[in-house]
């Protein structure tokens, strides 16, 4: 079943896909950069959080429902990997 989902205009879309591609791009350069672990954690994250939102916005774009199971789905790996980071962090600054 296809329902058209794309209801705002071409040029919405690809602004804000344009944005979070920038956005994507100046986190890739703190995470080359951090000059701390937690530093790259953080923009690690930051790239993970903005390709779910690049996602949803290309799903919205497309139309396609089923991007955004995808975009579900990495969320949640996401947030395991930043409980997993914290508890590294945690027992290597803490002991």
């Amino acid at each position: 079943m296809m329902t058209d989902y794309s209801v705002l205009p071409d040029w919405v879309s690809i602004t804000a896909l344009t944005m979070l591609s920038a956005a994507m791009l100046l986190a890739l350069y703190r995470l080359a950069k951090g000059p701390s672990l937690p530093d790259r954690i953080v923009a690690l994250d930051l790239i993970a959080s903005l390709s779910i939102g690049f996602t949803v916005v290309f799903a919205i774009y497309t139309g396609q429902v089923r991007y955004l199971d995808i975009a579900a789905i990495v969320a949640l790996v996401i947030f395991i990997g930043t409980v997993a980071y914290a508890t590294y962090l945690k027992k290597k600054y803490y002991d």
